[in-house]
């Protein structure tokens, strides 16, 4: 349920790591394919900055989406995250995987998604996110809908301001 009474500083307090879906996050959700049948997406270079911002913070970035694309693997190679899990429809068992592993609780989770497949982890998490176009029920269940759509700086929004809300911000800049 959305904590639309606490402030910024007091919702983010004890976020320690991100998690994030693809399609509609960090893309705008079209899946489009060559005439040779290649997927392509698109990234925004923002957002690639913001996670490694993030991450040069001392906080993890994972990648959870339910389809399978290499385009997917380079960009997250490109930007250092090591947590990217590709063709897992049940986003919740993968979440609950990382934390363990990480040591930490649904509490110190910030996700990041826009459509129904999301919700069982945003549900659970201590801050909840979702794109400016994200689907009606996400939206209703989510801490912050940001200003940015899909694909349009939806990671650099959120990241910018956690960390703004932390007293990080000059720190990265």
């Amino acid at each position: 349920m959305p904590s639309t009474l606490r402030s910024d500083s007091e919702l983010v307090a004890p976020i320690r790591c991100i998690f994030s879906d693809v399609d509609g996050v960090m893309t705008n959700g079209e899946i489009t394919y060559s005439s040779s049948g290649e997927e392509t997406k698109t990234f925004h270079v923002r957002d690639g900055l913001a996670v490694k911002l993030w991450m040069r913070s001392g906080y993890p970035f994972c990648i959870i989406t339910a389809r399978e694309s290499s385009v997917v693997q380079r960009r997250a190679q490109e930007l250092g995250i090591e947590s990217v899990h590709q063709g897992r429809s049940d986003k919740l068992a993968v979440a609950t995987d990382v934390l363990a592993k990480h040591d930490l609780d649904w509490s110190s989770v910030c996700y990041i998604g826009d459509d129904l497949p999301d919700l069982p982890v945003m549900l659970r998490s201590g801050l909840a996110v979702t794109p400016a176009d994200g689907a009606k029920d996400v939206c209703e269940a989510s801490d912050w809908i940001l200003k940015s759509e899909g694909g349009k700086g939806v990671i650099r929004e959120c990241v910018e301001r956690i960390l703004r809300a932390k007293g990080l911000w000059e720190a990265c800049v």
